[in-house]
């Protein structure tokens, strides 16, 4: 198993004018890549889509703040999660907690909007 993950990187444009649709609640942005299949290495292909839409918000209300994107039509990752764009933490929150929230609160629809996306990968 590999150290890293593939997925997308959000543009700073992009990630700028979502920001002016949907302010960060929490203290931390981060906003800033779409996990594809975690746990891979660099040798593994990227992602072939260049545009994800954003369909929905999660936010537990006690520091977690994400949005929920779809795919290729899909916002169901390979792995049965749900594919989202981290957007704002407390500090004493981390990124990987989106996924729990999401599943354990649910989304609120959103009314969607189109951005894109660059295929990468990402080592730790």
């Amino acid at each position: 198993m590999g150290t890293g993950y593939t997925g997308w990187e959000l543009p700073a444009d992009e990630r700028g004018r979502l920001l002016a649709l949907v302010p960060p609640r929490y203290e931390r942005l981060v906003a800033d890549h779409v996990t594809h299949i975690f746990g891979t290495g660099p040798q593994e292909p990227l992602p072939t889509a260049a545009e994800a839409e954003v369909i929905g918000c999660a936010d537990d209300g006690e520091g977690v703040q994400a949005l929920v994107v779809a795919i290729g039509g899909t916002s169901e990752r390979p792995d049965g999660s749900t594919y989202h764009i981290t957007w704002s933490l407390e500090p004493d929150r981390r990124p990987m907690e989106s996924n729990d929230v999401i599943h354990d609160y649910g989304w609120r629809p959103v009314e969607p909007v189109t951005v894109r996306l660059v295929p990468r990968f990402f080592g730790r």
